[in-house]
């Protein structure tokens, strides 16, 4: 990931917006929104090939897909929830931001019960061994 062309875009977007804030302030929000969408078109193609990545390290390791996807999914839903949070914190809704993160925990916690119930099927097998 371009870490420097996300912080330049971030810059430019912010001084763009201070600049049009008192004379323009719908154009000034356009270009706050624009700045956005062109650092999450960035993030989200090396998020692509990440993802890429994680599922051939599965393919090579003969780990499950599912598993895969359930802790993809955990860790999108973090980061959504991060992305939601902060906006509705901007825009001064603190309080449904704090919903948002509760939200955010419990949906993680359903998406990871498959896992540990699969964790405690893996550690009874193990014991039964012994």
């Amino acid at each position: 990931m371009d870490i420097v062309k996300i912080i330049g875009i971030a810059f430019v977007s912010a001084i763009v917006v201070m600049l049009l804030k008192n004379t323009k302030p719908e154009l000034s929000f356009v270009v706050s929104i624009a700045g956005v969408i062109i650092i999450l078109l960035i993030i989200m193609e090396t998020l692509g090939e990440t993802v890429t990545v994680f599922f051939s390290i599965a393919q090579m390791t003969g780990m499950d897909n599912g598993l895969l996807k359930a802790v993809l999914k955990i860790i999108g839903v973090g980061y959504v929830t991060e992305f939601a949070s902060g906006l509705l914190s901007d825009f001064g809704s603190v309080t449904l931001a704090d919903k948002v993160i509760l939200g955010g925990k419990i949906a993680v916690v359903v998406l990871a019960m498959p896992i540990i119930q699969n964790l405690f099927y893996l550690l009874q097998d193990f014991l039964k061994l012994l």
